[in-house]
């Protein structure tokens, strides 16, 4: 196999998502988990990863989607490397778009129905093209349909108070460059602090603490990014030192910090197609 080659040829915010093209050889990405949907589009070779305790394959015009806090990982099936196209989603997102459903879960992470792919057209597949902001709503309200149908019946999740969820998750995403307590949220969400915390997994699919670490490492990918070096982003961004941001950066993105930076640089991308 190949030596890992992440070659990031574009990553864009879309409103509620982000949208991004990525070639890969080798082994692209640790394991590692996130705290959203992740739809993905195969453009080119074989797209493998490990998922839920077995090798998956996506081939041309096949779509992933990796649910919420699910370890996986990602590498090239063949020595020719692939491609592929991928929209990141919140959840929540999701979640009140379908009304406060349970979150839709696809079992085997693989798909190539016609209604998933027609939904997920819009969105990636005129990649170069800003989406207008209407379009790009009613593109995503027409995934998170066409997934719940694809999946059928959710599996079954214990009652929540969604509203009270999502005062915390509010509160979260004002103050992720605070310290942030449960009692706090307790305060915000006016609900009991072990009940807002089944809540809050229950809407969002992972625990209030990591859905906080989560936008602080999503803050550090984007500053990273734009060329800020690693000490410094560590310190922005609340963490303890480097080698904490990049223990925990590569267990969300499966890559580190210097790896993302590499992967980002406008040379790399000229050089990937």
């Amino acid at each position: 196999m190949q030596k890992a080659r992440i070659a990031c040829w574009d990553a864009r915010a879309a409103g509620e998502a982000v949208r991004m093209e990525v070639f890969i050889s080798g082994q692209g990405y640790a394991p590692h988990r996130h705290d959203n949907y992740v739809f993905a589009l195969t453009l080119q070779g074989v797209q493998s990863f490990q998922y839920r305790g077995s090798e998956r394959h996506s081939l041309p015009g096949g779509v992933i989607v990796v649910h919420p806090d699910e370890l996986h990982d990602g590498h090239a099936g063949t020595e020719a490397g692939f491609r592929y196209r991928a929209l990141a989603v919140e959840p929540g997102v999701i979640q009140q778009m379908l009304g406060g459903r349970p979150l839709p879960f696809l079992e085997g992470g693989t798909s190539s129905d016609p209604r998933l792919l027609q939904a997920l057209a819009p969105l990636l597949v005129d990649f170069e093209r800003p989406l207008d902001e209407l379009e790009h709503q009613d593109a995503l309200y027409d995934l998170a349909n066409s997934l719940a149908g694809l999946c059928g019946a959710a599996r079954a999740l214990p009652r929540a108070d969604y509203a009270a969820a999502e005062l915390a998750r509010q509160y979260l995403m004002a103050h992720w460059d605070e310290p942030v307590a449960l009692a706090t949220l307790e305060g915000v969400s006016r609900r009991d602090r072990w009940k807002l915390s089944r809540d809050f997994r229950t809407a969002f699919g992972t625990s209030p603490y990591r859905y906080l670490l989560m936008r602080r490492l999503q803050r550090a990918r984007s500053l990273l990014a734009a060329g800020a070096g690693i000490a410094e982003v560590a310190f922005a961004c609340r963490f303890a030192d480097q080698s904490h941001l990049t223990r925990l950066f590569r267990q969300c993105y499966g890559m580190t910090p210097g790896q993302w930076m590499s992967a980002c640089r406008p040379a790399a991308r000229a050089q990937s197609f």
